[in-house]
């Protein structure tokens, strides 16, 4: 079997990593992937967001399935030009794609389905909003409507700061076009879990929950990022949870879609708040998380392609999801300067030692092949991920093989999963960020 894996990211390897596994041996080809992905299927030149390109190797070498990793091919109509030349896509279509494409088009859609999301408002006109939000109790949310890397939401605490993020987004398009139009949310609070579910175009399966840590630094302090770590189940992880979010979430939307005529076949990735009075729907993902997919998917046994391919035939069922008991964490460690400027292009050191370790596998992000060495070509370079007997277990595991691997500039989050460390919070060995290399 031949499978086409679209993306160069840490999800993209975990996939990877997971599909390789699968009893099919599958021959994996990974465009453009990285230099993990190389060391387990054959890497093409051709970046995620190239489609005719794309659509040209796919016509020329016939993979019997495709894998779209990012959200910015899936919204730019990736599986819509795959399946008009009759290829297999895991994947939803452009206009399913839109739930996260536009943060106003999956507010209307919660909205006119009954989930529970926050109260808000969109804009399209600098001024209109600007008055907005002068009338507003705080904080507030200001969110890009288009795509923005998981950068494009700026929580407000004041009406300067709420002004400036307008700005910003608006008229200085910090988020590029994303940012021609606005949200504008009230504040909710509460803790944040991330549930992800394979789709079939009527059915939603659950995956295992996670919880993400977005924030630069210890603590949740910094800028956002586009997630520096993450462990799996998230703390609030139970049968009563699971059936609250399926009944109040996943369903409700998935029938709002189908009665708009979009069949949603893929990975529906719902961004959660648990407040007092039950969940809320911050956002929609089109695709795998990325850290959390690296964090859910050593969780699960047996095949993984055919859970996908009943995604796209309409067969899918509970029973092609199994998950195993132990919990897992990823550390990401970034290069320096990230998010803002980052280094590119510093030798990593130390990989081996950290993959000899038990139960731990180290997913490529940022990185490259320059000969035989691996280097650094992204903010996020890696994802150090184990699993354990319980929490405290994987994330010491995960710290253990950290704290092995050198880059220049390398800085990781040293409390990735202490939320989830309950009663106690034990204290993690490891240095908070690791000194450049001289």
């Amino acid at each position: 079997m031949k499978l086409l894996l679209i993306g160069g990211g840490g999800r993209e390897h975990a996939l990877a990593w997971r599909l390789a596994q699968d009893t099919s041996r599958p021959a994996l080809f990974c465009a453009p992937g990285n230099a993990g992905t190389a060391a387990l299927g054959t890497n093409v030149a051709i970046p995620a967001d190239d489609i005719n390109s794309l659509l040209a190797w796919a016509r020329r070498e016939r993979p019997d399935l495709t894998i779209v990793g990012p959200e910015a091919p899936l919204c730019a109509g990736l599986t819509d030009r795959f399946q008009a030349e009759g290829l297999r896509v895991f994947g939803p279509g452009w206009d399913a794609a839109q739930i996260e494409g536009s943060k106003i088009f999956s507010k209307e859609v919660l909205l006119a389905a009954g989930v529970p999301t926050a109260q808000s408002a969109s804009f399209d006109n600098t001024e209109h909003a600007l008055a907005y939000v002068r009338d507003m109790p705080l904080p507030l949310v200001i969110k890009a409507d288009g795509l923005a890397a998981g950068k494009g939401v700026l929580i407000c605490t004041t009406r300067d700061q709420a002004e400036d993020a307008i700005r910003q987004t608006m008229i200085s398009q910090a988020f590029g076009c994303a940012g021609q139009k606005i949200l504008i949310e009230e504040f909710i609070e509460g803790e944040e879990v991330s549930v992800l579910a394979l789709v079939d175009g009527t059915r939603a399966v659950l995956l295992p929950s996670a919880q993400d840590h977005k924030r630069v630094f210890d603590n949740d302090q910094g800028p956002n990022t586009g997630g520096m770590g993450a462990y799996s189940p998230a703390p609030m992880e139970s049968s009563a949870f699971r059936r609250m979010v399926q009944e109040q979430v996943f369903d409700p939307t998935l029938n709002e879609l189908r009665h708009r005529g979009i069949r949603y076949q893929g990975v529906l990735y719902a961004g959660l708040m648990m407040t007092t009075s039950g969940p809320k729907v911050l956002e929609f993902n089109c695709r795998f998380g990325d850290p959390e997919t690296q964090a859910i998917l050593p969780r699960l046994t047996g095949d993984l392609i055919p859970a996908l391919e009943a995604c796209i035939d309409g067969t899918l069922n509970p029973d092609h999801i199994i998950c195993r008991p132990e919990p897992c964490v990823c550390v990401v460690m970034a290069a320096g300067g990230y998010p803002g400027s980052y280094r590119q292009g510093d030798v990593i050191e130390g990989l081996s030692q950290a993959e000899a370790l038990a139960q731990v596998a180290v997913f490529h992000a940022g990185t490259r092949l320059d000969q035989e060495r691996v280097m650094t070509a992204g903010g996020r370079v890696l994802g150090i991920t184990a699993l354990g007997a319980d929490l405290a277990d994987a994330a010491g595991r995960a710290y253990q093989a950290t704290s092995l691997i050198r880059f220049c500039g390398a800085h990781y989050r040293r409390d990735i999963a202490a939320r989830g460390l309950k009663p106690r919070q034990p204290k993690i060995e490891g240095p908070r960020n690791t000194r450049p290399m001289q």
